[in-house]
């Protein structure tokens, strides 16, 4: 992150395995870059889009990502992404979907909130965050 280290190693332009990258991605987040929200009567603790972009981009530059699909269902937007990274091996990539109420009548907009959701997940699939999901059980 370009205010806060995330670790003391610094970014690599040379192509990294990614065996390493996720080993990396897969790392505790630093307790001062998690927040918190009441969501479903209990309180979740999560990494902001914007903060998920931050370690992306230290532990994986170069790292792309794409809306492959934006679907209406039953009265939900749900939006399938696409986080490619770069590695030794190649490019790889994974998929993930975020879905929000298309009448959102609370923080954002249901395209942004649903993106926010589908690049969390997405990321997560390369361990960033992942301990998270199990914490919120």
């Amino acid at each position: 992150m370009p205010e806060e280290k995330i670790s003391e190693k610094t970014e690599s332009t040379e192509p990294r395995s990614i065996r390493e990258i996720v080993k990396d991605l897969s790392k505790p987040i630093a307790q001062k870059h998690l927040r918190k929200r009441r969501q479903g009567g209990k309180e979740i603790t999560y990494l902001a889009w914007h903060d998920a972009v931050k370690y992306l981009d230290h532990f994986a530059p170069g790292w792309c990502y794409e809306i492959r699909s934006i679907d209406s269902v039953a009265g939900k937007l749900i939006l399938t992404v696409r986080l490619s990274i770069s590695s030794l091996e190649g490019t790889v990539y994974r998929e993930a979907t975020g879905q929000e109420d298309e009448d959102l009548e609370s923080y954002g907009n249901s395209s942004s909130n649903a993106e926010s959701m589908a690049l969390r997940r997405a990321a997560a699939k390369f361990g960033l965050g992942l301990s998270l999901y199990d914490q919120n059980k």
